[in-house]
């Protein structure tokens, strides 16, 4: 599924890099055709060579390479100790990929500029030597290209060539990670599956309770509640009919008690559940002029919450009296996506009108309006720090400072970015799309922690209170939980 391909920069450099894009593979096939003649000839043969053995290499052994070679040591001290770890799902380490045509072209920029020619020809010489001793072998190894990357400081950069820090004047470069990018408490290793959740119809909302031991998954005209307490195979212990049976449920938040469920979608009404009884009831409803909810909030105090509609307004809704009490308005086309400060006292919305707003809940004013060239499908503000986290129709993450001009931007999504979720203790967060994967970043500069491939598109995602456990949603009629592994 992935393409292995090699480039090689006239008389100094030969690199190696793992392109999730065919397209991308496709074009940098062509500057390997038109850089290998500037080799000698003595070169030229072993590194078609190599080529050929690389288009051989399986998954198993790409995986198992990259984490015995990049595990047992840093990266060069010029790319600041970049450490990076296997990924449970088997995939080549997004660590060695490159996302979009904007990080091949910030790359070539970067790899012109600093090379100690002399030097580079002996990295060369002994890169293509070991190369082709492997293939006289039959065995190939990553060595070559470790070695290559740990002593050219330019080659270093292709470590983080899906994360990118844009400056205020929209300058790109590619972020060398520091040595504890994916070091330390709170920092997960990876995730495993440890449950599936057979819910029957596309799942579109998903959420955890506090306790870890109830998920919700919402789905075409219902909530299905799930037990996850014990291991086995799992029946939902209840179904809460929600809006209308072909209507679909498009958010779900539970109360911090755990008590209490609201349910929006694809109707003008809010459900408010109540879990408490010992069979869930309705136990009212908040109707807006909106013909559907994209999105849900709930205020810390559990006292509002807000709704995100598809006419473009923010509704503000008093849970004790079940009145709506304000409208935010300035997105000019439907609100999809909503995230509240830790404090209460910032909201912060996405819009399919290519805007992300922030508006004051004390004063019932917008604050701050970020415009974008796509359609914001996600968002989630961390919990401890300054940084919004906004998932685009485009495929691309980017994570901004609510204070600063500057901001990351990162590629390792091959389509739109459907779900985005900060962990709680806020050095990490998560990412689904439509390209069936779950991704995992560190907080705010984006080193992949790891990556998990589904069957469908990744439509929803949650994170436990405790950050123990992930749950997802998929277009393939299904929830799964994963435990995360420290």
């Amino acid at each position: 599924m992935f393409e292995r391909v090699f480039v090689h920069q006239s008389n100094s450099i030969l690199f190696i890099f793992f392109s999730f894009q065919t397209e991308i593979a496709k074009r940098l096939n062509v500057i390997c055709a038109q850089l290998i003649p500037f080799l000698s000839q003595e070169h030229q043969q072993q590194v078609v060579q190599a080529m050929e053995r690389a288009k051989q290499v399986t998954m198993g052994e790409l995986n198992a390479s990259i984490g015995q070679q990049l595990q047992a040591q840093h990266l060069s001290q010029h790319a600041q100790g970049l450490q990076m770890g296997p990924h449970p799902s088997g995939l080549p380490h997004p660590g060695l990929a490159l996302g979009g045509g904007s990080g091949l072209l910030a790359l070539s920029g970067a790899l012109g500029a600093q090379l100690a020619a002399k030097d580079e020809r002996a990295h060369l010489e002994a890169a293509a030597a070991a190369a082709a001793a492997a293939e006289h072998h039959r065995v190939f190894s990553l060595q070559p290209l470790i070695s290559v990357i740990q002593q050219i400081p330019s080659l270093s950069l292709l470590c983080s060539a899906y994360s990118f820090h844009v400056s205020a004047d929209g300058q790109m470069q590619p972020v060398p990670f520091p040595p504890d990018a994916l070091l330390g408490p709170g920092i997960p290793r990876h995730a495993r599956q440890i449950h599936t959740l057979n819910h029957g119809e596309v799942v579109c909302a998903v959420t955890i309770s506090t306790s870890t031991r109830h998920v919700y998954t919402g789905g075409k005209g219902c909530v299905k509640v799930w037990d996850i307490s014990q291991p086995g195979s799992k029946s939902p212990m209840a179904q809460l009919d929600c809006l209308n049976r072909d209507n679909y449920i498009r958010s779900c938040k539970l109360l911090s008690d755990g008590r209490t469920l609201i349910v929006g979608g694809e109707a003008s009404t809010l459900s408010i559940w109540d879990l408490a009884t010992p069979t869930p009831r309705i136990k009212a409803e908040l109707t807006s002029s909106a013909p559907a909810c994209y999105a849900l909030a709930i205020s810390p105090d559990n006292k509002v919450c807000f709704s995100c509609c598809s006419d473009g307004n923010i509704v503000v809704w008093d849970l004790h009296n079940q009145t709506l009490v304000r409208q935010f308005q300035g997105h000019t086309d439907g609100a999809s996506c909503i995230d509240i400060s830790n404090d209460g006292t910032k909201l912060w919305t996405g819009g399919l009108d290519n805007t992300v707003r922030c508006w004051d809940l004390r004063e019932g004013r917008q604050l701050q309006q970020h415009d974008f060239t796509s359609q914001i499908f996600s968002l989630g503000y961390c919990p401890t720090g300054e940084w919004l986290a906004v998932g685009m129709e485009s495929s691309n993450v980017e994570v901004l400072h609510v204070s600063k001009p500057d901001k990351y931007q990162l590629h390792l999504h091959e389509s739109c970015v459907l779900s985005l979720k900060f962990a709680y203790c806020g050095k990490w967060f998560v990412s689904t799309g439509k390209d069936n994967l779950l991704n995992a970043w560190r907080t705010p500069y984006g080193s992949s922690i790891f990556q998990s491939k589904e069957s469908s598109s990744v439509l929803s995602c949650d994170i436990s209170p405790d950050d123990q456990f992930i749950v997802t949603g998929s277009g393939d009629k299904k929830a799964t939980v994963y435990e995360v592994i420290y």
